[in-house]
């Protein structure tokens, strides 16, 4: 490892890629946000913006995509590198991986972009000291991200959680979920275009005692009950659009209920800070993305970062 280390990184996400450029410290060289709108222009844009990185800063040391997915991240697959089944239009089976290695000659990574925010948050935020955490995007989508012994879990390929299906909420009978693969999945009946579409307004405009809000409490409730039981993480953080602030309450109340006292290891979860709003910023995925290039440069992860919410001071914006 040299003073000379330089990193790529990518958060790449349904709305917008956000691309950066960082020395071995964490401190943001170049970085650029690129509406997403279609594979080519987005990826041409994104490929731009590292060329012209290079150019004034010199080649990559190693190069990391955080990803919306879902994603084939088995390296023995014949689709290796690419995204697979995605609902967003137009972005089924794009290969990430091969599209910047016709330009990039450096060691790459490709993770989800909820692992990269559980790494941004591992190091920055709410998960800080934890070896095992889930981390939670209730957005456009839900997504989980898994750190397990202080790393991103894989397996044969990512966990995909929020199509999990869960027992129906109080109240909720009627609604057929929106999910284009199995209908009332978690993601079906819970994220953010869910609740548009059952309660016909944005979830963030609806008022705090709305009964959307203990519905949405119950699923997610469920969603903690079953990674409780699965994973047994030493905390869960929840982020997301959808997670206004009085939810937090909501979650932990319901998630108290499912667990009904079993097991004195469960009875004695502080459910106030086992249940996490997540801290390291909206910058999360990108310094996860950034420290996943580190440990492919390094094979550690950079515990000496001092990044925060925002990028260094030296950054400089480049519009692709």
């Amino acid at each position: 490892m040299t003073d000379a280390l330089l990193l790529g990184g990518i958060e790449a996400g349904g709305t917008k890629f956000l691309c950066a450029i960082a020395d071995r410290d964490g401190s943001t060289l170049m970085q650029t946000r690129i509406p997403t709108t279609t594979p080519a222009q987005t990826l041409g844009a994104a490929s731009a913006f590292f060329s012209e990185a290079a150019r004034q800063h010199g080649p990559l040391s190693a190069f990391s995509i955080g990803s919306f997915g879902p994603l084939s991240l088995n390296t023995v697959a014949s689709d290796y590198g690419c995204i697979t089944s995605t609902p967003k239009a137009g972005w089924q089976n794009v290969d990430l991986l091969a599209h910047f290695r016709r330009t990039i000659s450096a060691p790459m990574a490709l993770d989800t972009d909820v692992n990269c925010a559980a790494v941004g948050e591992r190091l920055f935020g709410s998960g800080q000291g934890l070896d095992t955490f889930c981390y939670v995007t209730v957005g456009t989508g839900i997504g989980v991200g898994l750190l397990i012994n202080g790393a991103p879990h894989g397996g044969a390929n990512h966990p995909e959680v929020g199509h999990i299906k869960l027992p129906r909420a109080p109240g909720d009978d009627r609604f057929a979920g929106i999910c284009p693969y199995h209908g009332d999945c978690l993601e079906g009946l819970a994220c953010g275009p869910a609740m548009q579409a059952r309660w016909g307004v944005p979830a963030e405009t609806l008022p705090s005692d709305h009964p959307a809000w203990a519905i949405e409490a119950d699923y997610l409730a469920g969603l903690c009950a079953t990674l409780t039981y699965t994973v047994r993480p030493d905390r869960i953080i929840i982020g997301g659009g959808v997670m206004q602030p009085q939810m937090y309450g909501r979650v932990r109340r319901a998630l108290s209920e499912k667990l009904a006292g079993y097991d004195a290891s469960m009875r004695s979860i502080d459910m106030d800070d086992y249940v996490a709003a997540p801290t390291a910023g909206s910058s999360a995925g990108l310094t996860g993305a950034l420290a996943l290039a580190y440990r492919t440069a390094t094979r550690q992860w950079p515990m000496h970062w001092a990044i925060t919410e925002t990028p260094s001071s030296r950054a400089e914006t480049v519009n692709a």
